[in-house]
């Protein structure tokens, strides 16, 4: 069966009532995770006060990212969404190698947030294992998959909530702390005065901390996943405008509120920037609220990722770029793709494993290997609309604008010696994609006239 079979066959109630402003807020819900709230500490620390700017540019780049993929999903909806649109554009090798990226970038990003959700967990529980933590939060989000698309969207939709009530709370004590309103002989440096104070680790520190910048935005494949449950298809461009609109609003305010209340050499990936900003002022509840908050975003963009590679799996299998029970769905579970997500959950275990077995470092080179392949994902989407949409000279433009700053991103972790090995793993994981990609173009599409 193919994808257009698929979209064909599976034009339910529920796969066309999502109006453009609920896509916009599962999509806020969807990216929002622990890479703002986390990773943006690994990016001041690095660059400084400048990381202001790395996010501003990073935002451009994942609108022409999302804009060309709403477009192209507007003009011609389809299941497999990015993934199709590769293989229409160059061929079945270029949508097995997609779908397979993706996939497994995600299931070791599962692992890695999966980790870090049993680790802040510990802050209020310090004696219950890593493990029983893990497995707690991995049942969770399977049951969320479990209740089906309206399911999911609901719950993404109460976690985007939570997450967007914790940075705007970050944002009014920060405002109400630089006006004085609380007691104590507090310092902070305010706004940068030069170049100096703006780029503490100069343009080398800028380059690394591009990747970070990113991250933050990740999640944009999941929303263009759902994009063919939209109403009005036309309306899946709008419904990224806002939701960018919203993130960049919310993250150039918050951080650049962090980077004037704190020193630069305040900053440590150990700890929420938001947390450190405010830790001058010794608000007790504080560090609590905001732990809670970095869980609910490292679930939420947890479980739509889950969702994402259970999504994309059964395309995969449709499309005869894996197993056919992959696709094979159980009315009674709300149509729920089980064999599919059984083997994202084989892999989330197995990652989870590797996360708690493994030393700290080389797992951070893994899920920056992942998030690499994200990106490389990003630059096949818009070397892809190039081919299939039909661009005046200013779309052109703007779309190698996008490879250039996505290229910045991925070059720009060789700078940084803590992630550049992760550089070289993806490689390695792009090379076997590769080579599984050659050998099915071998020994079943030239047998099958793909």
């Amino acid at each position: 069966m193919t994808s257009n079979q698929c979209a064909q066959k599976d034009k339910s109630n529920e796969q066309g009532s999502l109006k453009w402003w609920q896509l916009s807020l599962i999509g806020v819900g969807c990216t929002i995770g622990t890479g703002f709230f986390l990773g943006s500490a690994i990016g001041i620390e690095t660059t400084g006060p400048s990381i202001v700017l790395a996010f501003v540019l990073a935002a451009f780049g994942t609108y022409i990212v999302y804009n060309l993929l709403a477009k192209m999903t507007a003009e011609d909806p389809q299941e497999g969404s990015f993934c199709y649109y590769a293989a229409k554009a160059f061929g079945k090798w270029a949508g097995f190698t997609c779908g397979w990226n993706y996939w497994s970038s995600n299931i070791l990003i599962m692992g890695s947030q999966l980790t870090a959700l049993s680790i802040l967990s510990r802050f209020w529980f310090p004696q219950v294992p890593l493990w029983v933590f893990a497995a707690g939060y991995a049942i969770l989000s399977i049951i969320v998959v479990l209740t089906g698309n309206k399911g999911f969207d609901k719950v993404e939709d109460i976690l985007a909530i939570v997450k967007t009530a914790a940075i705007i709370m970050f944002i009014i004590l920060a405002a109400v702390a630089l006006f004085g309103f609380f007691h104590g002989k507090v310092n902070p440096p305010g706004i940068p005065s030069g170049g100096h104070e703006l780029f503490p680790e100069g343009f080398k520190g800028f380059w690394s901390s591009f990747i970070y910048a990113y991250y933050a935005y990740g999640g944009i494949e999941v929303i263009g996943l759902m994009a063919t449950r939209l109403k009005k298809k036309e309306e899946a461009p709008k419904a990224g405008i806002i939701m960018l609109i919203l993130l960049v609003i919310m993250y150039v305010i918050s951080l650049g509120l962090a980077v004037m209340m704190a020193e630069h050499g305040a900053f440590n990936e150990k700890e929420s920037p938001f947390v450190t900003a405010l830790d001058q002022y010794h608000l007790d509840f504080f560090p609590h609220v905001f732990n809670a908050a970095i869980i609910v975003a490292g679930f939420s963009t947890m479980t739509a990722a889950l969702f994402g590679v259970t999504t994309l799996l059964v395309t995969l299998s449709k499309d005869g770029d894996a197993p056919k029970i992959f696709s094979k769905k159980i009315k009674k579970w709300k149509n729920t793709p089980l064999p599919s997500l059984g083997l994202a959950t084989v892999g989330l275990i197995a990652s989870i494993i590797t996360a708690l077995l493994l030393p700290g470092k080389i797992y951070e080179y893994i899920t920056t290997a992942a998030g690499l392949l994200i990106l490389l994902n990003w630059a096949t989407i818009i070397i892809s609309s190039l081919k299939v949409l039909e661009m005046k000279m200013w779309g052109k433009i703007l779309a190698f604008a996008g490879l250039f700053l996505i290229a910045a991103a991925i070059s720009g972790t060789l700078l940084e010696k803590n992630i550049r090995y992760g550089f070289f793993v993806s490689l390695l994981l792009v090379a076997i994609i590769g080579i599984a990609a050659f050998i099915m173009q071998k020994k079943v599409w030239k047998h099958t006239g793909h």
